[in-house]
């Protein structure tokens, strides 16, 4: 029996088997460096949109720490990106979770300035019901956009609640427990900078803050 073919054989198939893998890595590689700069690309946009135009100076994407406070902002880990100017803080940018939204967890960005003020609120990601809850969007309603310039001084605090509850927010006709678990979970994140204050620009290697337990306010 001949082995010359048989291991020219192996060769060849080895060969093309060596070189689909490499195809098959070097395509995933470059399938996950587009779809992380699209990610990239898309929460850029986002920031822009919630933080003082031309006042910061670092790149709050890499300027992050990760914080533990369940109680304050819905998820175990809550990742906080920190905008300078000249080592200045300006704002810190929270990923908050609202836990009971009607159809489930609701994602937040919340900005929130140095002077306590919100420069904005985002939803990144929600499972509520279309055309009800879904009115959240911005593409949908304006109703996320009136949290800009809000505080736990305007409208006061006790005022943070939806209006059929006795609060300042407006909810949407036939749909007020989406708008209430966000409005909640808004002023719970403005509470939460407000008690960490300047430490959550420490260095990102510090370990992150611990809040002290949520209080009725």
């Amino acid at each position: 029996m001949k082995t010359q073919p048989i291991l020219l054989a192996g060769f060849v198939l080895g060969s093309f088997a060596v070189t689909g893998v490499a195809l098959v890595s070097v395509t995933h590689e470059a399938v996950d460096a587009r779809i992380a700069g699209n990610q990239r690309q898309a929460m850029e946009h986002k920031f822009a949109t919630i933080l003082p135009a031309g006042q910061s100076d670092n790149d709050p994407l890499r300027d992050t720490i990760e914080v533990q406070a369940k109680d304050f902002l819905g998820a175990d880990k809550t990742q906080v990106y920190r905008v300078r100017n000249a080592d200045v803080p300006v704002a810190v940018v929270l990923e908050p979770v609202v836990p009971d939204g009607y159809a489930g967890p609701i994602r937040l960005l919340v900005s929130v300035l140095h002077d306590g003020s919100l420069g904005g609120v985002r939803v990144l990601s929600h499972h509520e019901t279309p055309g009800l809850g879904d009115k959240i969007e911005e593409a949908k309603s304006n109703w996320i956009l009136d949290f800009k310039g809000k505080s736990l001084t305007n409208p006061p605090r006790e005022r943070w609640a939806v209006k059929r509850d006795g609060g300042a927010f407006d909810q949407f006709t036939g749909a007020t427990i989406t708008p209430r678990a966000i409005v909640g979970a808004v002023k719970n994140t403005l509470l939460y900078v407000e008690r960490q204050g300047d430490a959550l620009f420490a260095p990102a290697a510090a370990t992150a803050p611990t809040p002290p337990p949520l209080e009725e306010s």
